[in-house]
């Protein structure tokens, strides 16, 4: 039995971090093409629209801007015309981990994850390393291998998108979801690609304790090397917070120090992503509203940023107009969940994490 509250208190975080999950993925999924949708294009969209201050999903298009064009997706997924979430990776991954634990339990191993991706998730709904590393297990590669052969996409984002499941279900023991986190990732990335899952998954775990996000940042830099490129990199965050630089000149700063490593990375979007919670500062609209104006992948750090902040407050204090028009329903293209409610995915997770050894 978790430690952390009453069982309805664990309840709502952890329907929080599924909501806050689920509404950051929506609200970056338009201008999800971080070498097009730069912070300046993304705030020059909004201020077409009059949504700055952003305090909602995305508006619809203003004007024929030849260099403002959304996502083909954005029909689905912009104020107005939300009905359910959209399908995306980002929860796909969220909904398969779920899936893995209920199948497997807590002990799952690398190859159990591997064996789940090939039996429940299309080839074709997987990108980058992850198909790389499903195209190696159909070929008959084991772990570790699927993560290195032919997979140039190693640190980038996939694994770190795949975390939220094990800091759910490890509410207040960030060491223990970032080992989970990094029995997962080994499937599909190595170096800072692994410890950005283990990172993502601490500090969601973090936030179901911790006082404040500054805390729950604080802890989960414990359990990544100190002397990994992101976690030099999010002390650098840490930082430049902590001089009370403006938000924009903090990612100006960090973006020129990990300029050349592309905008699917690990470590430049865990910079955006610990400045969009440490400038957020708790309140959900401001901090996934100032991911996704971040920029680069907007629609998985607003995934991230969300759950963690929807872990922090709870479900109840997310404002309605980002849990509304989800009408408590999920698209996925894992075999078996499409439709699902989100709340009843809530309400298995709390049971797993009830039954956590």
């Amino acid at each position: 039995m978790t430690p952390v509250g009453t069982e309805p208190e664990l309840a709502d975080r952890v329907l929080g971090g599924w909501l806050g999950r689920i509404a950051g993925n929506m609200l970056g999924k338009p201008v999800e093409q971080g070498d097009q949708w730069t912070r300046d294009r993304i705030d020059r969209y909004l201020r077409q629209a009059a949504a700055l201050p952003l305090t909602d999903y995305l508006p619809e298009p203003v004007g024929e801007d030849p260099g403002l064009e959304l996502r083909p997706e954005w029909r689905q997924c912009v104020r107005g015309r939300i009905h359910g979430s959209c399908r995306d990776d980002d929860v796909d991954y969220a909904i398969l981990g779920l899936d893995l634990l209920e199948t497997h339990g807590f002990g799952f191993s690398t190859e159990q994850v591997g064996d789940l991706w090939l039996l429940r998730l299309p080839y074709l709904q997987t990108f980058t390393a992850e198909r790389a590393a499903y195209r190696n297990l159909a070929n008959g590669l084991k772990p570790p291998l699927t993560a290195t052969y032919e997979n140039p996409y190693q640190e980038w984002i996939g694994a770190l998108i795949r975390a939220d499941i094990y800091g759910w279900t490890c509410p207040g023991a960030p060491a223990r979801a970032a080992a989970l986190a990094r029995r997962d990732a080994v499937l599909s990335h190595t170096g800072n690609g692994v410890y950005g899952a283990m990172w993502a998954a601490a500090l969601i775990a973090a936030a179901f304790t911790a006082e404040t996000v500054r805390q729950a940042v604080d802890q989960a830099l414990a359990v990544v090397p100190a002397g990994s490129r992101l976690a030099r990199t999010v002390r650098r965050v840490v930082s430049l917070h902590d001089t009370r630089l403006p938000w924009e000149d903090t990612l100006t700063t960090v973006a020129e120090e990990t300029a050349g490593l592309g905008w699917i990375h690990t470590v430049p979007n865990a910079a955006v992503l610990t400045a969009g919670l440490l400038y957020g500062d708790g309140d959900f609209t401001r901090t996934i509203t100032l991911t996704v104006r971040g920029g680069l992948d907007t629609d998985s750090n607003g995934a991230t940023a969300g759950s963690v902040v929807g872990v922090l407050t709870g479900a109840d204090a997310i404002p309605e107009q980002w849990k509304d028009p989800l009408e408590d329903t999920v698209r996925s293209a894992v075999f078996g969940f499409d439709g699902a409610r989100i709340s009843e995915l809530a309400r298995r997770t709390v049971r797993l994490a009830q039954t956590a050894p």
